[in-house]
């Protein structure tokens, strides 16, 4: 199964354990009925908590995706083979009507790009070339010639060019041809040999003999010794003439500056803006390394595939992958609020209020009486102890905690020293920026009209919290400039104290606290004694509060 038609399952952005491990283990199940359809993703980094978890369990991070908007790899793309430069106008037209294409993508034995002809090309070819010189200019192929003249090579190398002197007619006086009949030039010639021999005598570089004249052995032996390629032709002199032109390469015609290309991994959204610019029929599409691929269109924009989604953690907009909305959205999984995602016709959503993800996922392969795994029951239980903090959190509920029960003993962990040792890797803060840091955990929402961001770091005491405060705090002003937020809070939270330490910044961010939580700042934050639940003591608190 390609890339292209895989479903993508995957969390939110700045993903937590839950979001990555649910993802991972839900792919897994939809893969028991449908073979390698669908794939786990992540919209973000992984986090030291998450990370440990994977290696417990010998599992492989997810691929990062950071836009789910239709790419031109998406796309349905013509595979209109390239041709050499070499080829003759004639030929070119002659593909073009037999593809039903009005431009061809010229490429080097390489199959790098190196120009484009198009119908208006060859048009310009026939209508506007005036000079006699052009079939020298061009260095067009003695090959060219007899393919279009139907002809044979009598004398000369057919793999050689034409390059000096003009394309001219004998068809007056012999004594008349010296008048304009240079050294080195082409000569249309019908069947007066003594015509032939005196252009041989003027030095022609090159004799089309028409009409299927036979060329004596005189002429032929004279050709030979002064260097003269001759081509016989069955057409007549009149026609060879109007002729001679379509054998020039299409190098001499193609454009090879300023080409408008699209890569495979190209946003759709990005190539219609720059479609629009421009009144070109086709474009060329490359690969990642600038190979050839082949040819787009603005019809094939009508007839692209969306990327499908299921959402695992997370059914709000705002905290999706970027280009949802050029996606289509064909599950949702999750234990939040509803919001304010839309699809575009009926999906599968399941919404439970629970304490995570994981223990929904559960419930699924046991309703469907598929075998779990120990690296499955690993991801899930690492997902349910982190989102309930070792069942600590009030989102933690009954089937939540029995739920990591079972799965302990499937993957053959201790519950409490699994869960300690993935809260002191996501503790460990010495190796991180402060970037990393803040946004490890990291969600935005809405409400009337105001955006902020609540984040969540958690620690096993107070002071691996409080060796970074300072640093979060200083980068509050940089995250609401650079998300265009309103106001951004960061909890701070003590997993055996049970205590968050709230932080804020913007305008407003301390009356949301003080009307929310009725508590004052101290030393740069508000104390929050049983507070740990982002999802069901903060974000309702604060909509409320801010509404």
């Amino acid at each position: 199964m390609s890339e292209q038609t895989k479903v993508w399952v995957v969390g939110h952005k700045n993903p937590d354990t839950d979001s990555i491990c649910s993802a991972l283990a839900y792919a897994e199940l939809k893969n028991r009925k449908e073979a390698g359809k669908y794939v786990a993703k992540r919209a973000g980094a992984v986090s030291s908590e998450t990370q440990y978890a994977l290696d417990y369990f010998g599992v492989q991070a997810p691929e990062l995706v950071t836009d789910a908007g239709a790419q031109v790899k998406d796309i349905e793309i013509r595979k209109t083979e390239g041709v050499d430069h070499s080829i003759s106008m004639k030929h070119a037209w002659e593909l073009m009507k037999n593809l039903n294409v009005a431009t061809l993508p010229i490429v080097t034995d390489e199959n790098k790009l190196e120009g484009l002809i198009v119908t208006s090309d060859i048009a310009t070819s026939y209508m506007d070339v005036y000079d006699n010189h052009m079939l020298a200019k061009a260095k067009t192929p003695y090959k060219n010639i007899v393919e279009i003249m139907e002809g044979k090579l009598l004398n000369g190398d057919v793999d050689a060019c034409f390059e000096t002197g003009k394309v001219t007619v004998a068809s007056g006086d012999v004594e008349v041809m010296k008048e304009y009949i240079s050294a080195g030039d082409f000569v249309i010639l019908a069947n007066r040999t003594e015509a032939q021999k005196y252009a041989l005598e003027l030095n022609a570089g090159c004799m089309l003999i028409c009409a299927g004249t036979e060329v004596s052995d005189e002429v032929l032996a004279l050709a030979k010794e002064k260097n003269c390629v001759i081509i016989s032709t069955p057409f007549d002199t009149f026609t060879a003439a109007r002729l001679i032109n379509q054998s020039m390469p299409i190098a001499c015609f193609m454009k090879k500056e300023n080409l408008i290309t699209f890569r495979l991994e190209d946003y759709v959204e990005d190539v219609k803006e720059e479609m629009a610019k421009v009144r070109h029929r086709n474009f060329p599409v490359l690969d990642e390394k600038g190979f050839y691929v082949g040819m787009i269109s603005r019809s094939s924009l009508l007839n692209m595939k969306k990327k499908q989604l299921i959402l695992v953690d997370h059914n709000e907009k705002g905290q999706t992958v970027d280009g949802i909305d050029g996606a289509d959205v064909v599950e949702i999984i999750d234990h939040h609020r509803i919001a304010d995602l839309e699809t575009s016709g009926p999906i599968y959503f399941r919404n439970q209020p629970l304490g995570c993800t994981g223990t929904i996922v559960y419930q699924m392969y046991r309703e469907q009486g598929e075998e779990i795994t120990k690296k499955e029951a690993g991801l899930m239980l690492s997902a349910i102890l982190s989102d309930t903090l070792m069942f600590r959190s009030p989102t933690c509920t009954p089937v939540d905690k029995a739920a990591a029960e079972e799965l302990a003993k499937i993957a053959n962990v201790d519950i409490e020293t699994h869960a300690k040792n993935m809260f002191r890797a996501g503790s460990d803060f010495a190796s991180k920026t402060t970037e990393e840091i803040f946004f490890q955990d990291f969600k935005k929402f809405n409400a009337a009209g105001k955006d902020f961001g609540v984040g969540q770091i958690s620690a096993m005491g107070a002071e691996e919290l409080d060796s970074i405060k300072g640093d979060i705090i200083a980068y509050m002003d940089t995250v609401l400039e650079e998300k265009k937020l309103n106001m951004v809070f960061m909890m701070l939270t003590d997993i055996l104290e049970e205590t968050t330490y709230m932080v804020c910044a913007g305008e407003g961010a301390d009356q949301v606290m003080e009307a929310g939580y009725h508590e004052k700042k101290t030393n740069d934050s508000y104390t929050l004694k049983g507070v740990v639940s982002r999802k069901k003591q903060v974000i309702p608190v604060f909509m409320t509060a801010i509404q």
